[in-house]
């Protein structure tokens, strides 16, 4: 991606120089985190993740219980209920594990679907201010993708995106 980014900037520079060409730039994860809509989303994410932590925690103790009886109780019993309490728990343990990596894909996916609407709202104001000051393009600066741009070439549209999302 950043391959990309300097060879389109390579080729749209000297148009630069030669036109009055204008860049806006912004990080899209500060306007996203501080929107109202990113905020109940995240919230609603959280709530549903302290609902499956919970019942991970459930089914952790119940686990541990059933085996610290069956610790206890393993010498005093016959081979074939000993298998089948080894059976029981083994059987446990792998419902366990797959309800926690259900929960983690479903968390996953929970959180794309409540934070899709808010991106496209963000998304679409950043579409909106850069045609409103004739943007040719619109830079996100996150994750030092553009740790230099120049102020006669660029501008922080950072506000205007903020305007446009209210």
């Amino acid at each position: 991606m950043k391959k990309l980014l300097f060879v389109f900037l390579m080729f749209v520079l000297p148009l630069a120089a030669s036109a009055q060409v204008r860049m806006g730039y912004f990080s899209y994860n500060a306007i996203l985190t501080s929107m109202t809509d990113y905020q109940l989303a995240k919230r609603s994410v959280d709530d549903l993740r302290l609902k499956y932590d919970a019942e991970m925690k459930r089914s952790e103790k119940e686990f541990n219980d059933k085996y610290e009886e069956f610790l206890e109780v393993q010498r005093d019993l016959v081979p074939s209920i000993l298998r089948k309490r080894q059976a029981e728990l083994q059987e446990l343990m792998e419902k366990n594990t797959a309800f926690k990596n259900d929960a983690m894909r479903l968390l996953k996916q929970a959180e794309t679907d409540a934070l899709a609407p808010v991106k496209r709202k963000l998304n679409e104001a950043v579409a909106r201010v850069g045609k409103e000051h004739g943007y040719i393009l619109v830079l996100n600066t996150d994750n030092d993708a553009c740790p230099y741009i120049d102020p006669e070439l660029g501008e922080d549209a950072t506000e205007a995106i903020k305007e446009a999302i209210k």
